[in-house]
């Protein structure tokens, strides 16, 4: 407890006498890194979808199908020796089905995020929030020209899944 200046005794005072401890001067930091010294933010300063909502692309967005994958062995089938049930919390993959009519592969732009996958052709745009966070690093993708599609294979991030998983 402090009391103003004006108070000779600590006696004789008011609810208007107490005030708050002085501050003392913190000086603000940043908590990323930067790993780059001419870079003018980190990538985990900046909102993560912000650079995506671009309300004057008109582009329409392309058919896609989010497939969860769960790999399987035969002491899983025949012997049920892990944990892993039919449940898509043992899902270990997602799979990303995108159609591109009409689109090369040397059209497409990709960018995975942890949550968020942005799919940029001419033709198409494509702003996907994930429905679980994924390996953005570790993920693949395959376009197959014959049907005009592009598959992207992301593993999925999800805690205790060295347990769960087992």
């Amino acid at each position: 407890m402090h009391f103003s200046k004006k108070m000779t005794s600590p006696h004789i005072m008011g609810p208007g006498d107490i005030r708050a401890p002085p501050s003392t001067d913190i000086k603000a930091g940043t908590t990323y890194a930067k790993t780059d010294s001419t870079a003018i933010w980190c990538e985990e300063e900046v909102m993560e979808e912000s650079q995506f909502d671009d309300l004057t692309d008109t582009r329409p967005q392309p058919e896609y199908d989010i497939v969860l994958k769960q790999t399987v062995g035969t002491e899983d089938l025949f012997l049920g020796m892990s944990r892993k049930d039919p449940s898509s919390m043992c899902c270990d993959t997602m799979l990303v089905k995108i159609k591109l009519p009409n689109t090369k592969v040397s059209d497409v732009v990709l960018d995975v995020k942890a949550n968020f996958l942005d799919l940029r052709t001419p033709n198409f745009k494509l702003c996907l929030h994930l429905p679980h966070p994924v390996h953005s690093q570790e993920g693949q993708a395959k376009f197959d020209s014959e049907i005009e599609e592009l598959e992207v294979s992301l593993p999925m991030n999800r805690l205790m899944d060295q347990i769960n998983l087992q």
